[in-house]
Parts: structure tokens; sequence; C-alpha cells
């Protein structure tokens, strides 16, 4: 498991990610963030199976949660957050708040399970895909990959 956040507070443009930091970084080489950015690169590692066999993709969970808020000079709308993989918002990720004055904040949050191809590296992100700048604090971000835990 691999648990990245921001506490403070970050305004995010449309099409822009939000930012975070290492907190419990990946030390298995399977997820790797450039530290005060949003981009995560995520490894399609699959190991062999017991029956020598190998899946055709590895499986992560992503959970993201953060508090959200329109900024003091913006318009009261829905703002609109989501994960993206390689570029390419996943329609299950969307989260949605309508907050009813400026500076309030809300708190959204989404967990995906996302396909990672096997043999492959794939980008993974988290964006204002709204139409106006946002306010984003407490942000966090954990990856894991439940299919490697060795239970016993």
């Amino acid at each position: 498991m691999a648990l990245y956040i921001n506490n403070a507070e970050q305004t995010i443009n449309p099409n822009e990610s939000i930012v975070f930091y290492d907190a419990t970084p990946c030390t298995r080489g399977l997820v790797k963030h450039r530290e005060g950015t949003g981009s995560f690169l995520l490894s399609g590692f699959v190991p062999f199976s017991s029956c020598g066999c190998r899946a055709r993709s590895a499986e992560y969970l992503i959970s993201f949660g953060a508090n959200v808020a329109i900024p003091t000079d913006g318009t009261i709308e829905e703002i609109q957050v989501a994960i993206e993989i390689d570029g390419a918002t996943i329609p299950a990720s969307l989260m949605r708040s309508t907050p009813a004055a400026v500076e309030e904040f809300d708190s959204v949050s989404r967990t995906i399970n996302a396909e990672i191809w096997r043999g492959c590296c794939e980008s993974v992100t988290v964006k204002n895909v709204g139409t106006q700048p946002i306010l984003v604090s407490e942000a966090s971000i954990v990856i894991s990959r439940p299919d490697l835990y060795i239970t016993r």
C-alpha cells in the first residue's frame, strides 16, 4: 500500500492535477511518484501464479479523498474531480459537489479498481475536470495491489 497526501490548501485550475507528497511511498517499485506533482506511474507487473500462468493485467485499488470548495472570486456551480488513467477520465471515478457558497468546503471521495495491462506502465492522476478553478485541501490517495497480499 502506498499513501500520498497534501494537507495544504491548493488552487487547482481546470484540467490540472491535484498535487501530492509522499507519506508512505511504495517500496516495491510498483507505484512511482514524482514528489510535489500529481503524477503516478503504476507498473503492470504480474507474477506467475501457482499454476504457472499469468493474469492479463495487474489489479490496483485506488482510493482518493479530499475537501473541495470554490474560491472567493469563483461562481457557484458544480465542482467535478475525477481519476484519470493515461489521460482518459474514468467515468466511475467522477466526484461531484455543488456548494451553497464560495469557500464552503465539502468532502469528495471515490475508490476504483484500475486494470493496468501486464508488462505496461500507465500514468494515474486526479484532476479538476470542471470549468473553473477549485480549492482542494486535506487530499489523500491510497494505491494498493490487493492481489499481491499474502494471507496466512
